[in-house]
């Protein structure tokens, strides 16, 4: 999860604006409104690539399978805090599918 010490964030969230605004700037020069995925896939996975040289100096498969859940974990979590109330205000606005409805009143139902 995300929410660590106030001093690991004060070492960290100045770099991490910092490439946050690189990467935003390099996007905002691109085309495509999506451009910044590439970025941020490329940032991310060197992140994690250099932190594991770095710490470790070379790979086994432990890192790696913690790495792997890292980065699930990370999608999870943006998926559950910011993805799923997105869709709900959309579930709102445009209406449900009607089977989702359904197995979401009987699941409610259910005891």
């Amino acid at each position: 999860m995300p929410y660590v010490k106030p001093d690991h964030r004060d070492a960290l969230d100045p770099v991490i604006r910092e490439l946050a605004g690189r990467i935003a700037d390099l996007a905002r020069a691109m085309p495509e409104e999506t451009a910044f995925a590439g970025l941020l896939n490329y940032a991310c996975t060197s992140v994690a690539i250099q932190v594991v040289e770095a710490r470790f100096g070379r790979l086994r498969y432990g890192t790696i399978a913690t790495v792997t859940g890292v980065f699930k974990n990370v999608a999870d979590e943006f998926y559950r805090r910011v993805a799923g109330p997105y869709e709900d205000k959309q579930i709102e606005k445009n209406g449900d599918v009607p089977l989702y409805a359904e197995y979401a009143r009987r699941s409610r139902e259910e005891p």
